[in-house]
């Protein structure tokens, strides 16, 4: 049975669970946009429309610094019960930032990535496929 979510590698100090997944229909979109665009990353802003959605950039073109934090990396090689086609090679994890500011606001939520159909912004790369990315988030339980 192929795997339904990409848990993120843990990036924050201290800390021991994913914060950030990918839907599988996430996974088979961004493998299809790696293979046009190169290397990808994603940034979770905290503006005003479109600006609150997750924003899927080619790696690079979006300069974070220390106004944002690394909430995971994504390997786009794991095993997803056969699905063929990806131009990943392992060499280069998926990174997704979020503003700290907004960090501040999702902090005690755990956040998956999915698609679907409609267009977001022009300056994701999922734009032109007739697709948006989307936050999904539940409430995390942390152990008292």
């Amino acid at each position: 049975m192929p795997h339904t979510r990409l848990d993120a590698a843990v990036t924050l100090p201290g800390e021991d669970f994913s914060r950030v997944a990918l839907t599988a229909e996430a996974v088979g979109l961004l493998r299809k946009l790696w293979t046009q665009h190169g290397p990808l990353m994603f940034h979770q802003s905290g503006g005003c429309c479109d600006g609150s959605a997750p924003m899927c950039y080619p790696a690079g073109d979006f300069l974070t610094g220390d106004s944002d934090v690394l909430l995971g990396r994504f390997d786009l090689s794991a095993d997803d019960g056969g699905a063929s086609g990806s131009a990943y090679d392992g060499g280069q994890p998926l990174e997704f930032w979020m503003s700290r500011e907004q960090f501040g606001y999702w902090s005690h939520t755990h956040l998956t990535v999915d698609v679907v159909q409609g267009r977001g912004s022009g300056f994701s790369v999922e734009a032109p496929e007739g697709k948006r990315f989307l936050i999904r988030s539940t409430l995390m339980d942390w152990p008292a």
